[in-house]
């Protein structure tokens, strides 16, 4: 009784100290550094622009543009993230195009701390084409006070 009554008092802690705020917006780019697939440096790229909008502190729902220089291919982006803690996230994207689903996590830490520009990094599984990728980018958080 004692252990379910702890965890309840850490859950409704917790569930109140999150990063953002219901309606905020986040904008971002990110880039790969690097993919399993690669033989070598700068001989394929992916690119991504995405719009995440806050529908809870803790959900994302996202959308965005991704590009693969490899086929020259643009997919379309659909998916969310959940944010367990302020700084972590986890991340399920659909690739319209591409026919592919991505699965996987990532942090985020602020540029100046106070400020809107984050720099964000990330790991994604592609199911389909079976390969995984390590990202970097930047996000600048619209926030709706």
């Amino acid at each position: 009784m004692k252990k379910r009554f702890l965890s309840l008092v850490l859950i409704l802690i917790t569930s109140t100290a999150f990063s953002q705020i219901a309606k905020d917006f986040m904008i971002g780019a990110n880039l790969d550094l690097i993919r399993s697939d690669q033989d070598g440096y700068f001989e394929k790229a992916q690119a991504s622009a995405e719009l995440n909008y806050f529908l809870t502190r803790k959900f994302t729902a996202t959308g965005g543009v991704e590009y693969w220089t490899e086929h020259q291919q643009v997919s379309l982006v659909m998916g969310g993230r959940w944010f367990p803690v302020k700084e972590a996230f986890l991340r399920l994207r659909g690739l319209v195009g591409a026919n592919d689903i991505a699965i996987g996590g990532g942090w985020s830490k602020p540029l100046k701390p106070g400020r809107n520009w984050y720099f964000e990094s990330m790991a994604d599984v592609y199911t389909v084409h079976g390969y995984v990728a390590i990202r970097a980018g930047v996000v600048y958080v619209i926030k709706r006070e």
